[in-house]
């Protein structure tokens, strides 16, 4: 948030019809709306055993994951070299962004198409046994934290925030259609996560980097994604800042790979289009 700011602009890119007295109408899409309500839904993690409901992954699961991504995030947004909390940061950080990815409805959608995910309590307990999903792969990839001080725009957050994005699947494609994202080892696919909003992390796959003209949607080297891995806190790529064009771009993909909701500190920021 901007200093100051108490509420973000929340925008539904599919506001509701309802019916009231008689009369329909469509929900306001922008609205004027705290942290706490901004992406927020009841009972998304509850388990229900027969009558009996129970809360212990929201409380225990990702109660941990949140508290250690928080400062995770609060690190790499400051990033520095040779900092002794890097390790620990790196591992909080790993997990975090991993288990944002499957714990968002889009990623509980994308969840229950596989086969052990049909049954709500079993599909939780799947997001649990494959939490560390996408950890190698990122870790395998070419890290930047870029910046947007140099922009008057900032970036915006949506309800899917670690954001995929591979030119050769374009909006409406098999690949992005409904809760599917381009799969995330293929050589051309990036990985984005807003770190505040004026920092953000990007992941590019170490193969594209080396040649940017192959079949974007060709498997990496190594695709496993259990597996061990080396990371080099060196070769973190920094101090890029970026255009207002390029901001305004990260933007648009951010708000198209939503599945619902967008919201930003500024009404502005909301429509790069």
């Amino acid at each position: 948030m901007l200093a100051g700011q108490g509420r973000y602009w929340y925008l539904d890119l599919k506001p509701e019809e309802v019916m009231q007295d008689g009369h329909r109408f469509t929900r306001r899409a922008l609205l004027p709306w705290g942290p706490a309500r901004c992406f927020a839904e009841d009972d998304l993690y509850t388990t229900k055993w027969g009558t009996e409901e129970n809360v212990d992954i929201e409380k225990f699961f990702f109660g941990r994951v949140d508290t250690e991504g928080k400062s995770a995030v609060e690190f790499f947004s400051d990033f520095q070299f040779d900092d002794p909390r890097q390790e620990a940061a790196y591992h909080g950080l790993m997990k975090y962004i991993s288990v944002q990815k499957l714990r968002t409805p889009k990623g509980l959608g994308w969840l229950s198409s596989l086969p052990e995910g049909k049954d709500r309590n079993q599909l939780l307990l799947l997001l649990q046994r494959i939490q560390n999903i996408y950890c190698a792969t990122w870790s395998d990839c070419i890290w930047l934290i870029a910046d947007a001080t140099k922009s008057p725009t900032k970036f915006i957050i949506s309800d899917h925030p670690v954001t995929v994005y591979n030119r050769a699947c374009f909006a409406g494609s098999e690949w992005c259609r409904g809760f599917n994202d381009p799969d995330i080892r293929w050589v051309g696919t990036h990985t984005y996560f807003p770190l505040s909003f004026e920092k953000i992390l990007i992941f590019t796959n170490l193969a594209w980097v080396r040649n940017p003209y192959r079949s974007e949607r060709k498997l990496h080297p190594n695709p496993g994604l259990f597996r061990d891995t080396i990371f080099s806190f060196t070769d973190i790529q920094t101090y890029r800042s970026l255009s207002e064009q390029e901001v305004l771009e990260i933007n648009y993909i951010t708000k198209r790979r939503a599945l619902r909701y967008v919201a930003g500190a500024e009404r502005e920021w909301l429509f790069p289009e």
